[in-house]
């Protein structure tokens, strides 16, 4: 009997934590979220975090460079895949991975919740695809904890996720020092713009 996609993502994710890879060769975030619909909202964690310099991986047979950091992306469903998001939280660490960011949508929006227990102590950033995920994303009971953004926010989770990395990475640090400097130019050089040419009442 042929294996099913489910089962070989999982034997392949065991095989990594067992292979003891180098941790340079293996991506340093994991993207997940429960459902392809939900891929709209998370690709804004995957724009944030390449706008400070980070590459999405797809195997580890094609390490990246040295100085460069990465991230993988999958699908996982905490209702209709447990076994696999089992494997996902229980094997992130030993495949070197230093976080995860985890969106789902709609009222029983587990899957941020669950790997945040699963994957503990491996920091876990969950994102409320919408509205009615909020209240499931952020309640994790005392001694079970997740860090989570407000909804739709995937682009600050990347950002997020950038950070804890930043904090003992100093080419990533340096990369979200310019991020915000620019940032604050921006603002600058508009209100400058505004108290210049003044506001023009004309417009709605």
């Amino acid at each position: 009997m042929s294996q099913t996609p489910r089962q070989t993502l999982r034997e392949r994710l065991e095989a990594e934590a067992d292979a003891d890879i180098n941790p340079a060769v293996t991506p340093d975030v994991g993207i997940v979220m429960g459902s392809s619909s939900d891929l709209p909202v998370m690709r804004e964690a995957h724009r944030a975090l390449e706008e400070v310099g980070f590459f999405e991986q797809s195997t580890i047979d094609e390490p990246p460079a040295q100085d460069r950091h990465t991230y993988e992306t999958f699908i996982i469903s905490a209702h209709r895949t447990p076994e696999l998001m089992m494997t996902y939280g229980q094997t992130a660490a030993r495949r070197g991975l230093s976080l995860i960011i985890a969106g789902a949508g709609g009222k029983s929006a587990d899957l941020p919740t669950m790997l945040a227990s699963v994957a503990f102590p491996l920091p876990v950033i969950g994102v409320p695809v919408d509205e009615a995920a909020v209240g499931s994303v952020i309640g994790n009971p005392t001694g079970a904890p997740i860090v989570a953004v407000d909804a739709g926010k995937a682009y600050n989770a990347g950002l997020a996720a950038a950070q804890i990395i930043g904090g003992s990475d100093p080419e990533i640090h340096r990369r979200l020092s310019e991020f915000h400097a620019a940032q604050a130019a921006t603002v600058a050089a508009e209100s400058l713009q505004l108290h210049e040419d003044g506001v023009d009442l004309s417009e709605s």
